[in-house]
């Protein structure tokens, strides 16, 4: 096949020189509810980051040669066929794995996740906190659910007594890198430390981390990691588990299909699968296109480092935090307090009024998306309304939060305008917004 076609589908960006990456929709405008137009600022990056150009590149250099990957004698198809596979070695790059890691393209984290619980061994218990999210808190056949740990230090404490205490058998620490609803960085490396202490495997979910911070599964010594295309500027529906491969070829296929078997015979009673991990958890025509977005949204990040992005975010983050802080009424949801490091998640609640009503208002009021409810973390999210004062709204066991995350893309405009925009509802009638909050907490 010609080498300048798969030049130009598949060439990672880290062949290209470094640009700051740019996402798409930053002068989108939306209508307010007195007719006017804004442009929008959205928060909602912990839902779906949005597509970062980059990605929408990658896919527009792909589509002309799409086609279904494998086995295909066609030229299309061998062309889609590398890219996919280039894709694999891309994500192995991005997370510091090791050369024979499995990397399994999924649905989202979800999925991965589900994967794993698949293919876990019979009897394996999961240790797994409260405070995860739903992706990582259901999935388990048999699990020991941890609460909320007040500390790091008690994260690490309580899932060495679980792990010491759980029955014989496989064990899996189950953990986030950083919390969806608060955006609090856990201590994932000593919590590996303990799992392998007690001969057991970690497990991390990844989604949240990987597109705000660097990850290097081998440094961390991490068995396995999930993660989602949507959340790292690719939204086109692909994830991935990577890591140990043992137990996903032990195990039968996820799905039952094409791709997952090697032979069938005798009219299909007599089927024998495919030893690779990857291709026995792959059944069917997988997502290709999701797959070159997420590779090429990797490559981007790689391509143009972390420390300035760090640096932005956590300037944006810390004037959002400053801001909130002064705001009377508002709380910020925190598990271990101010000082611990996070990304550019922050969760809170307002006095007298109930989520949904002041993400709607932030919406149609000052064209601001953001995010309420429960965030699919109810257990956490419910320990984290039960510890403080609720106020109005927030019934005991009902209440729920409002989430603003961000990432590339978002301006210290934006920061100031839903500073501004919570002002209001926080102030009411009680008098002027002081000039720390009206710019921004700075």
């Amino acid at each position: 096949m010609s080498a300048a076609t798969l030049t130009a589908v598949a060439t990672p960006a880290s062949r290209v020189p470094a640009v700051e990456p740019r996402v798409i929709g930053t002068d989108a405008t939306v209508p307010l509810d007195d007719g006017r137009t804004v442009t929008y600022a959205n928060f909602d990056y912990a839902a779906s980051a949005p597509c970062l150009e980059s990605v929408q590149d990658a896919i527009t250099r792909a589509l002309p040669y799409y086609s279904s990957v494998h086995r295909g004698a066609g030229y299309a198809s061998q062309v889609t066929t590398e890219a996919y596979e280039k894709a694999r070695e891309t994500v192995r790059d991005f997370l510091g794995a090791w050369r024979r890691a499995a990397v399994v393209f999924t649905r989202n984290t979800t999925d991965a996740m589900n994967l794993l619980a698949h293919a876990a061994p019979q009897g394996t218990t999961a240790v797994v906190f409260e405070t995860e999210h739903h992706a990582t808190l259901l999935p388990w056949k048999r699990a020991v659910r941890l609460p909320a740990p007040a500390t790091p230090a008690e994260a690490i404490s309580a899932a060495d007594r679980a792990l010491a205490e759980a029955p014989a058998g496989p064990r899996l620490l189950v953990v986030t890198a950083a919390s969806n609803v608060t955006g609090e960085l856990w201590p994932i490396e000593e919590l590996a430390r303990v799992a392998h202490g007690h001969g057991a495997r970690i497990v991390v979910d990844a989604a949240q981390l990987v597109p705000h911070r660097p990850l290097d599964m081998s440094a961390l010594d991490l068995d396995y990691v999930a993660f989602s295309g949507h959340k790292l500027y690719a939204p086109f529906g692909a994830g991935v588990l990577a890591g140990r491969a043992d137990w996903l070829r032990a195990a039968d296929p996820y799905l039952k299909g094409g791709g997952a078997s090697a032979a069938v015979t005798d009219g299909g009673d007599s089927t024998r699968w495919a030893t690779d991990a990857q291709q026995r958890h792959e059944a069917g025509t997988p997502n290709v296109l999701g797959v070159i977005a997420l590779a090429a949204a990797c490559e981007t990040l790689a391509a143009t480092g972390w420390d300035g992005l760090i640096e932005h975010e956590e300037r944006l983050l810390a004037s959002l935090r400053r801001g909130i802080a002064v705001l009377p009424g508002v709380r910020e949801l925190t598990l271990w307090g101010g000082r611990n490091p996070r990304v550019g998640i922050v969760s809170f609640v307002v006095d007298g009024w109930n989520a949904r009503d002041v993400a709607l208002t932030l919406s149609g009021k000052h064209g601001i998306g953001v995010r309420d409810g429960k965030f699919c973390a109810h257990p956490f999210v419910q320990h984290l309304l039960d510890a403080g004062d609720q106020g109005e709204g927030c019934t005991q066991g009902q209440g729920t939060a409002v989430r603003a995350s961000f990432g590339i893309g978002t301006t210290q405009e934006h920061v100031d305008r839903l500073l501004s925009a919570l002002a209001r509802l926080a102030y009411g009638t009680r008098g002027q917004v002081p000039d720390q909050v009206a710019h921004g907490g700075r």
